[in-house]
């Protein structure tokens, strides 16, 4: 028996000219880089890079359709080197084939070696498409030898426009179907720039009716699409979003960004932003907060999703009011110079068995009296000070009383002198 069924509504609507691409006016609009190329019919190697569903997988094969190149898909994760050897020997035949490589970011590096030699002489046109800033996440080696491109996620118009056409073509739903301006504009709203997000929706919404509505896309599309990839830039733009609000104490903010990493159920995210937070923005202004903080986290993994959005809640909104101090983080970071170029030895009273030396010019256990005037610090740096306290609450106040009174004290390495006082 033959199968009817149809393919998805995104591959049917699935852009085979530059014309029907939409949105990317910054690439194909009049006189852009890759209209450019189009009119002189000269391509070269290249990476898209920009959120889910935008089209950069499209836009290179539509490339290759519009300069009559043959080219060829391949998957850099399920994609294997006997896939490229036998991608290599087609090219022989057709140099400067298309080679389209999905998720090019997770290109290991025997693949990569295989790649670079025919990218360099030209016997291959390689387009990337990555969800992943390539500065940080593409092999410098593919980078160097490619140019970037952003595809940039679709406007709430651009997806109206991209639904409307699905309506109508022929290829799409071919006018069976009726959709108010409402229902369109709710789910331009809820596909945040995903165009094939979108078409999704609009499909199943076809299926259960030949009217479609504000109710029905509310039924089906369940909840805004969150495209938050693990090694895209949105999801790495959401945990800095949401660190940079608890720092800036907006409780407002952090709730936001924390429903949406809740959402999309990346506990481990939370936590480990959580945890650095905590300790570098809110430190020892608080530190009862910070031990709350981990107590939040983990009564959350201990309770699972949906409830252990509670704690989180909690943890959020005492983080954000807090008092902050990044007198610690600071403190740390001031000792990096001195140690980049420099191996200070450790004075030789401080060393677990020290040789040599005479009995009262070594660290005596019993003399806890002293512990406090002894000097720890190589000679060099004897005069340095890391830690600035930051007085911006009760608890460190007091921690900064000590520190003055400490530093009020004369340090000294004489240990047999410091023993005759």
């Amino acid at each position: 028996m033959e199968n009817t069924i149809k393919k998805p509504l995104a591959f049917r609507m699935r852009p085979q000219k530059i014309e029907d691409i939409i949105g990317q006016k910054h690439l194909i609009g009049e006189n852009k880089i890759i209209t450019r190329c189009l009119e002189e019919k000269q391509l070269f190697s290249m990476i898209f890079y920009g959120p889910p569903g935008t089209g950069k997988t499209t836009l290179a094969m539509v490339l290759a359709n519009e300069l009559d190149i043959k080219y060829r898909l391949f998957n850099a994760v399920t994609g294997n080197k006997k896939e490229l050897d036998i991608i290599f020997e087609e090219a022989k035949f057709f140099p400067g084939m298309i080679v389209i490589i999905d998720e090019v970011h997770r290109l290991n590096k025997d693949k990569q070696d295989l790649l670079l030699p025919h990218i360099e002489n030209g016997s291959i046109i390689m387009i990337g498409a990555t969800t992943a800033n390539p500065l940080f996440s593409i092999n410098p080696a593919i980078r160097s030898r490619t140019h970037l491109f952003e595809i940039k996620a679709l406007q709430k118009e651009d997806i109206v426009e991209a639904l409307k056409r699905a309506v109508k073509s022929p290829d799409g739903l071919n006018d069976k179907v009726k959709i108010s301006d409402k229902a369109l504009a709710l789910i331009a709203t809820q596909s945040n720039g995903d165009i094939r997000y979108a078409l999704n929706i609009l499909e199943i919404c076809s299926v259960a009716s030949n009217d479609i509505d504000e109710e029905l896309v509310e039924k089906y599309a369940f909840i805004p699409n969150i495209s938050s990839d693990s090694d895209g830039d949105y999801h790495y733009d959401l945990l800095s979003a949401f660190q940079k609000s608890i720092r800036g104490s907006d409780v407002d903010a952090a709730l936001y960004y924390l429903a949406i990493l809740i959402e999309i159920g990346d506990l481990e995210s939370i936590e480990r932003r959580l945890l650095v937070t905590a300790y570098e923005d809110i430190g020892l202004a608080n530190p009862a907060a910070v031990s709350r903080c981990i107590q939040a986290i983990d009564a959350s993994k201990r309770v699972g999703f949906p409830e252990g959005r509670i704690p989180l809640a909690h943890t959020i909104i005492d983080l954000c009011l807090s008092p902050k101090s990044k007198s610690a983080i600071n403190a740390i970071d001031n000792v990096k110079p001195h140690i980049k170029n420099h191996a200070y030895p450790v004075p030789s009273y401080l060393r677990l068995t020290p040789v040599g030396m005479k009995e009262e010019d070594k660290y005596d256990y019993s003399r806890l009296d002293l512990v406090d005037q002894i000097q720890y610090l190589p000679d060099e740096l004897k005069n340095e000070s890391f830690y600035h306290p930051n007085e911006n609450s009760q608890y460190e106040k007091a921690l900064a009383s000590n520190w003055k009174k400490l530093k009020q004290k004369q340090r000294t390495s004489k240990l047999a002198n410091l023993k005759k006082r």
